[in-house]
């Protein structure tokens, strides 16, 4: 049986990371519910491996009312306190409240474009971005377009958004698909 070449970030010996690789990272989302899921987890994760917010990840949907972004928007404070008592989740009191101030501005983007995937699509031109790097030396980190998204959200109010979060954001996304030359979900052609 012929084993199955991807990008040479994913563990071979972590089947729920294989998973997130093989169906998810890289595919274009445009349910802002979802898009709402990762621009959170994208900015838990600041400082901390994406395997580490990925084991907790069912843990941050029952905390933040399975991301719902005008649910989260109308969390207390004492309910934003037991997330951070009890919650699965990263126990970091700034990312933990960051995410009731995000979900405000997310619902405000919602209300000015009609949706929030109307809006962040514009920083790509409406189609995934496609990268083949040949390594880990040509991965980015961060492009214009995650520049220019970081700049505009933070001036909306948001935090956790640095232009290094959003790179992985708009890859996760499928804004940008840096799956790695050789690896079976590099079908596409390069733009």
């Amino acid at each position: 049986m012929r084993t199955r070449v991807r990008c040479s970030w994913v563990p071979a010996d972590k089947p729920d990371y294989i998973a997130y690789h093989d169906d998810e990272w890289g595919v274009p989302v445009h349910d802002d519910r979802l898009l709402f899921e990762m621009l959170i987890l994208e900015g838990a994760q600041a400082g901390l491996s994406w395997y580490t917010i990925l084991k907790r990840r069912d843990g941050y949907r029952a905390a933040f009312k399975n991301f719902e972004p005008a649910r989260v928007a109308r969390m207390t404070d004492a309910q934003l306190e037991k997330v951070l008592a009890t919650g699965d989740v990263i126990r970091n009191r700034l990312k933990v409240w960051s995410t009731r101030t995000n979900a405000k501005a997310f619902l405000a983007i919602q209300k000015e474009f009609g949706s929030f995937d109307a809006y962040v699509w514009r920083f790509v031109g409406g189609k995934p971005k496609i990268r083949r790097p040949k390594g880990a030396a040509d991965a980015l980190a961060v492009s214009p377009e995650s520049d220019a998204l970081s700049k505009d959200l933070k001036k909306r109010g948001m935090s956790f958004v640095g232009s290094t979060i959003i790179y992985a954001y708009m890859q996760a996304t499928g804004m940008v698909d840096d799956h790695m030359a050789g690896c079976f979900k590099s079908s596409r052609t390069t733009e």
